[in-house]
């Protein structure tokens, strides 16, 4: 498993279960879009026509988007890495310094 800054393996992993959420979604509107084809009445038709095209949309918009927020993630996490390997005396001081700050708090329990 890759190394991620703390919070993007939940972020994927949200995003994973947001993805597959809108699969079942997708899913369960496209049978109901099929089960109501043969209905000739035309508020029905009509009905149908509106949820196929907010589906269609809705679909693209939530790809895109899931596809802005991981190539987002995954810039952030590359210039973090960057950084890292360019300061790592200031990345271990900052480290230590967090760690002294939450034992700190710790040992107040």
């Amino acid at each position: 498993m890759a190394m991620y800054p703390t919070g993007q393996h939940d972020s994927e992993a949200s995003t994973a279960q947001l993805k597959e959420d809108l699969r079942h979604l997708s899913r369960t509107v496209e049978e109901l879009v099929s089960a109501t084809a043969d209905d000739s009445r035309s508020n029905v038709k009509e009905l149908r026509e509106r949820a196929e095209k907010r589906l269609h949309e809705t679909r693209a918009r939530l790809e895109a988007q899931g596809e802005k927020l991981y190539l987002d993630a995954r810039d952030s996490a590359d210039l973090c890495d960057r950084y890292v390997h360019e300061n790592p005396w200031t990345s271990i001081g900052v480290s230590a310094a967090l760690g002294v700050v939450v034992g700190m708090l710790i040992g107040r329990r």
